[in-house]
């Protein structure tokens, strides 16, 4: 099982980037599949989550807007688009696939938001 995430650096505040989780070794569409962030010195908090189909998206409140996470289960990758970027946006994301079971998680990649 792999997950390996890319997109991540280092970008102005109001800015886009696009996060891209490429997953192997497992049924790609069988998993719900969600973006986490941990910043430094807090706890990893969730900010995305879709479901199998692609066709059901939650987000936490403060990103909820500026956000969209999505899926393409015929690459097997999973996406989160954030745009209107803010510096407490700053934080290592990790991409995250679930079903019944243990938890897969990729190995993180840096998001920093500063001018």
């Amino acid at each position: 099982v792999q997950l390996v995430e890319s997109g991540g650096g280092l970008v102005q505040p109001g800015g886009s980037l696009r996060l891209s989780c490429a997953a192997s070794g497992f049924t790609f569409s069988s998993y719900v599949m969600s973006w986490y962030r941990q910043a430094p010195g807090k706890e990893r908090e969730l900010v995305a989550t879709i479901n199998r189909a692609g066709d059901f998206t939650t987000y936490a409140a403060s990103v909820k807007g500026r956000f969209t996470i999505s899926r393409d289960n015929a690459k097997n990758t999973v996406y989160l688009q954030m745009n209107s970027l803010k510096p407490e946006d700053t934080a290592v994301y990790y991409c995250s696939a679930a079903n019944v079971g243990p938890r897969y998680w990729g190995q993180g990649t840096q998001v920093t938001i500063s001018s």
